[in-house]
């Protein structure tokens, strides 16, 4: 490990050391997975609480990840379930979803954190996040939720190369953002289409392609692979993009520009102006 790596990991060890426990707001995702690693090694297990939210959003593979990587480190896992699709601020798919789906999270935290007063609720951000469009941010300080990776200076890749030194099984894990990531802006979210992304990712994931994105447009879907996989994508195409539309999608189309993360963004650019 590096030095200025281990000079705030360090740091970070002092600051779980001043807490009393602590309740991680956990997704499965790298970030709160190595979150919630360190509360338990340095809080104990009864003082280290992992919750993860079971919502139509996430993948059902990051909710088994989160169990397993549970097990596997003897932590204790609280399973919640959000209904945020249920709230048309959210499902209507505006330009702070994120925002309306956190306020979900976190007033469903606060049953947690009647169970164990005195734990701060934790979240995952790091200090790369803060240069990414992330209204989520506003509703972690509105329930006064802290980021102890951010505030310890921890970047994204600081995070993988701990987690690598810890050797925790997800270390390299491609990012996996909520399913509804993968629907443009003022496009309805519903369960149907989030059930498509999801199977339709797995499809690909099952064809060796790690890291993917289907983005659901109602008419069509856009998949999209790592640059350097798309001419694999290529020669299967014809047989990917059938078994894509018998999951639901009329039409499917190859992105050839490859995998960009945060690409439904661009728009805000546009609004902005």
């Amino acid at each position: 490990m590096r030095t200025e790596t281990k000079v705030k990991l360090e740091k970070l060890e002092r600051w779980f050391k001043e807490q009393s426990g602590s309740i991680v707001a956990f997704s499965g995702g790298i970030d709160s997975s190595l979150l919630l690693f360190l509360a338990r090694k340095w809080q104990g297990r009864e003082a280290a609480i992992g919750v993860i939210s079971d919502s139509e959003s996430l993948k059902r593979k990051d909710l088994k990840l989160a169990h397993d990587f549970s097990k596997l480190f003897d932590i204790h896992l609280e399973v919640i379930e959000t209904r945020e699709l249920e709230d048309e601020r959210y499902n209507q798919n505006p330009l702070d979803r994120c925002y309306f789906c956190k306020d979900h999270l976190y007033t469903d935290l606060q049953k947690i954190s009647d169970k164990y007063p005195g734990f701060p609720v934790l979240n995952g951000t790091n200090v790369d996040d803060h240069g990414d469009y992330r209204p989520g941010m506003k509703a972690a300080t509105e329930y006064q939720v802290l980021s102890p990776l951010a505030d310890c200076g921890i970047t994204k890749e600081e995070i993988r190369e701990i987690s690598r030194y810890f050797e925790l099984p997800n270390w390299n894990k491609p990012a996996s953002p909520c399913l509804s990531s993968r629907i443009p802006y003022t496009h309805s979210i519903t369960r149907k289409k989030l059930v498509e992304i999801e199977q339709a990712e797995d499809l690909l994931n099952s064809f060796g392609f790690e890291d993917v994105r289907v983005r659901h447009y109602g008419d069509h879907g856009k998949v999209e692979v790592r640059k350097e996989d798309l001419p694999k994508l290529m020669d299967i195409r014809e047989s990917v993009v059938d078994k894509i539309r018998d999951i639901g999608f009329p039409e499917v189309v190859i992105d050839e520009e490859g995998l960009v993360s945060g690409k439904m963004n661009r728009v805000l650019k546009t609004v902005k102006k």
